[in-house]
């Protein structure tokens, strides 16, 4: 019997995610950023990457897809059949534009790893795009004219008896990489882009094949009420403003007064209530609802869990029934996390 599984990786460029060079660059039609990827992919993955290539939607595709054959219980073959897609980089020149084509470097393929009734797939893509972008860097030759490498590591275990498990193992700092299940569902994005260290620091050995990868940080996807609200805050009547706030900094305190609401950008908002720990957000994710719907009190703190960049906007233009159910689902969720610690406390009577 042949079992075959997939995760994916899209990795693109949001416009909010440009900055200094980049974003200059992007007024003047040197670069450009990318629409959001489709929240699905559909049961074909790999027509469905196609189809976003030569739509120029993505920088680039991990695609890791691989397959384990069983028979009676034991696993006698396995092995990838899938790979790295690069697209490409369409910049102005004058009346028209030109597409640079991606530099691909080679597909890493770990040696397929059986460890009882299970098999570990790792994979690393990426490359480079063909445009140049000469800068200065913190490291020898300390003079960079190609640019930055960008990639994914991601690694898929399968079982003989179909189940799999899945994740986004290592990523360069930029751009955003969302990750997709075998289904073709995004069920994750990653958490942090980080532009300025990755154009001064991801070339050569600081890269996987160099011998050195980053680790990923990756969140859970917003809701698809949270994504309806982000184009209110974003393009909606008022301007939002753009706050940083400093890893280990607060955003907003328990209990102080509040009426704005706020879009994470890019980062992890730490969810702390009574000094506790409960919840971490990542980018897409609305906050700030409870005290706008209740009684004007923040009902917890929002700690940076590491640098963010938040679109700051006052609450009296948005949808107030959007804002309602939003408050009421993470009100069951507060409730759903006490009854859980409760059943799992030393001294409950919940079983």
């Amino acid at each position: 019997m042949r079992i075959e599984r997939s995760v994916t990786t899209v990795s693109w460029i949001p416009s909010d995610l440009l900055e200094g060079m980049g974003r200059a660059a992007t007024r003047m039609k040197l670069a450009h950023h990318d629409p959001p990827p489709p929240d699905h992919l559909g049961a074909d993955v790999s027509a469905a990457i196609e189809e976003l290539r030569v739509a120029d939607r993505f920088r680039f595709v991990n695609e890791l897809r691989a397959f384990v054959e069983v028979d009676d219980g034991a696993v006698v073959d396995a092995g990838y059949c899938g790979g790295g897609v690069m697209g490409g980089t369409t910049v102005g020149l004058g009346v028209g534009s030109v597409t640079f084509a991606a530099t691909s470097l080679p597909d890493l393929q770990m040696e397929p790893e059986q460890s009882g009734s299970a098999v570990r797939f790792r994979q690393t893509v990426g490359g480079r795009t063909g445009a140049p972008m000469p800068r200065t860097v913190a490291h020898p030759p300390f003079v960079q004219y190609v640019a930055p490498t960008v990639w994914t590591t991601l690694e898929l275990t399968i079982h003989t008896d179909g189940t799999h498990t899945a994740e986004l193992a290592g990523a360069s700092g930029f751009p955003r990489h969302w990750v997709f299940g075998d289904d073709g569902a995004l069920v994750g994005k990653s958490s942090v882009a980080e532009y300025k260290r990755w154009m001064n620091s991801s070339f050569g050995r600081r890269t996987p094949w160099g011998d050195e990868d980053s680790p990923a940080r990756v969140s859970e996807v917003e809701s698809l009420l949270e994504r309806g609200l982000q184009e209110s805050i974003m393009r909606g009547g008022a301007k939002p403003s753009i706050r940083r706030v400093a890893e280990g900094s607060t955003l907003v305190e328990q209990g102080e007064p509040g009426s704005e609401l706020f879009l994470l950008l890019n980062g992890i908002l730490g969810v702390e209530v009574d000094g506790d720990p409960v919840a971490e957000l990542g980018p897409g994710a609305v906050a700030g609802e409870r005290a706008v719907m209740e009684a004007g009190a923040r009902t917890s703190t929002l700690r940076a869990v590491s640098d963010c960049k938040v679109a700051v906007v006052d609450a009296d233009g948005i949808d107030r029934d959007k804002l309602a159910r939003l408050a009421d689902d993470r009100r069951r969720d507060d409730h759903t996390r006490s009854l859980s610690q409760l059943k799992t406390g030393p001294n409950s009577a919940l079983t």
